[in-house]
C-alpha cells in the first residue's frame, strides 16, 4: 500500500498515530465515492452482471468505469485492513509506552520515599498531645512529630523520658533545638521550656517509641 509507514524504531508518537488514522479516513472517504458511483451506475453495486440475459455488454452502464471503480475498491478494502493493523499495532506500542512511563515515575517516587527514609535516624519519642498556647504549640510542635534529637538527647543516647525531662529542667528559658520527623520530613524547631499558665514547662506530652538502645 502507498500509505504511511511506521517508524522502525520503537518508540511511536500520538503524531504518528495521527498520520495514520488520516491515511484510514482519506480511504474511507475514497471507498465512499467509488461505492456513489456504482449506485448511480443502475445501482450495479460490485456484483451486478455486466452482460445482458443474452450475454452481451450492457448498454445502459459504463462498464469500463464500472470494474475501474470495483478493482479500486478492492485495493482500498485491502489498504484500510492493513492500515488499521498499524493503527493497532501503534496505539498498542504508544499505550505500553506510557504504562512503562508510568510505573517508572511512580518506581522512582517510592525510591524516592525509601530514600529520604533511610537519611533519616529512627525516632526514639512521639508527640501524643500539644496544648493551645504552650511552650510547646508556640513552637510550631505538633501531635504526631516523631523525634529525632530533644537537645542533647538524639536516638543514639536516649534510654528513656527522664533524659529529656532533664533536659528541659536544665533549659528553662533557654531555646532547644528539636529535629522531628513529620510526613516523611525532617523539620527542625526551637523550643524554649517556660513556666506558663498550664501544667510543666513544655505544655505538651511526649511518649517514648524505643524502651532499649
Amino acid at each position: 500500500m502507498s500509505g504511511a509507514r511506521l517508524p522502525c524504531e520503537p518508540d511511536v508518537t500520538m503524531y504518528d498515530v495521527q498520520l495514520l488514522i488520516s491515511k484510514k479516513d482519506e480511504m474511507e472517504t475514497q471507498i465512499k465515492a467509488l461505492y456513489d458511483l456504482l449506485q448511480e451506475q443502475k445501482g450495479i453495486g460490485m456484483d451486478g452482471p455486466l452482460v445482458d440475459r443474452e450475454g452481451y455488454p450492457r448498454t445502459d452502464v459504463d462498464i469500463s468505469q464500472v470494474r475501474t471503480a470495483r478493482h479500486n475498491i478492492i485495493c482500498l478494502q485491502n489498504d484500510h485492513k492493513a492500515i488499521m493493523k498499524e493503527i493497532e499495532v501503534a496505539l498498542h506500542r504508544l499505550h505500553a509506552r506510557e504504562k512503562e512511563k508510568h510505573e517508572k515515575d511512580e518506581a522512582e517516587a517510592q525510591a524516592e520515599v525509601i530514600q529520604s527514609h533511610r537519611e533519616l535516624p529512627d525516632a526514639f519519642a512521639k508527640v501524643d498531645v500539644v496544648t493551645p498556647g504552650s511552650p510547646a504549640s508556640m513552637s510550631g510542635l505538633q501531635v504526631g512529630d516523631e523525634i529525632i534529637a530533644f537537645g542533647t538527647v538524639n536516638t543514639s543516647n536516649f534510654q528513656s523520658l527522664q533524659n529529656i525531662a532533664k533536659v528541659v529542667q536544665h533549659s528553662e528559658g533557654k531555646p532547644l533545638s528539636v529535629s522531628v520527623i513529620r510526613n516523611g520530613k525532617l523539620v527542625s524547631l526551637a523550643l524554649t521550656p517556660l513556666r506558663w499558665s498550664g501544667k510543666g514547662l513544655l505544655g505538651c506530652n511526649i511518649i517514648p517509641l524505643k524502651t532499649s538502645f
